[in-house]
């Protein structure tokens, strides 16, 4: 067990079980708030102040991440408690996303949405870098001269930040760990209402008309489903 804990992958490990697990056990948490359920401890509020997760995940980022960084190399156990603080402060930090955007309270609205893709993407990326992606496939390059590697990752973040701009933030994000997806991501009709529409797609245009045909067709149905799977997870959003 001990010698597992040398594993360089064991700390990221338990910063994705502790991302993960304190996602799942908040949710059931704030769930059972909002329904009420008279048994289960209700929200914190000292002084009728209602102190939201978000303060204990920064609490628990910083003491995880002070410490990894603190503690000697030969202290793995520290350095894998450490990892896993962190990854339940950042659970706790990303589950309330939406607030600190806002700066108001839209955990239970349609705005409130936007922390569970947060917390979702940062749940896939970790588990990519598990599996052994590496950011802008760096590996793949290592016998290249390093200026030829240094080439090939900014076109690759090119690409990536193409596919942002076009709307796409999933594969714009995905694509920075997963080859090829940040070129198909770039090279693909932008989403109407996108910067690169926006800037790119005059109004009445074809390929503006082609766009909000396949996000009738094709986006609007997997976004659908996508808050469907979401939401049997973290709870349905006012509104829906």
């Amino acid at each position: 067990m001990f010698s597992t804990l040398h594993h360089p992958q064991t700390r990221l490990l338990f910063f994705f079980l502790g991302l993960v697990v304190t996602f799942v056990l908040i949710r059931i948490s704030v769930r059972m708030i909002r329904a009420k359920v008279r048994w289960w401890p209700g929200n914190i509020t000292p002084g009728g102040t209602h102190i939201h997760h978000v303060v204990f995940g920064t609490v628990f980022m910083l003491v995880g991440g002070v410490t990894g960084l603190a503690v000697p190399d030969e202290e793995h156990g520290w350095r894998v408690a450490a990892a896993a603080l962190l990854g339940v402060g950042a659970a706790l930090v990303l589950d309330e996303f939406a607030l600190i955007l806002h700066l108001r309270d839209v955990y239970w609205e349609k705005d409130g949405r936007l922390s569970v893709d947060a917390v979702f993407l940062a749940i896939g990326m970790t588990g990519l870098l598990l599996l052994g992606a590496r950011p802008l496939g760096y590996d793949e390059f290592y016998g290249e001269g390093v200026w030829v590697r240094v080439v090939i990752i900014l076109v690759n973040l090119g690409f990536a930040i193409v596919a942002l701009l076009k709307g796409k933030v999933w594969t714009g994000l995905l694509g920075l760990l997963v080859p090829v997806l940040p070129e198909i991501g770039a090279l693909r009709l932008a989403r109407p209402g996108s910067p690169w529409a926006r800037w790119r797609y005059t109004e009445g245009s074809r390929k503006l008309r082609r766009a909000y045909r396949r996000e009738a067709r094709v986006r609007q149905p997997l976004i659908r489903a996508k808050i469907r799977f979401q939401e049997f997870i973290s709870g349905r959003h006012d509104g829906d």
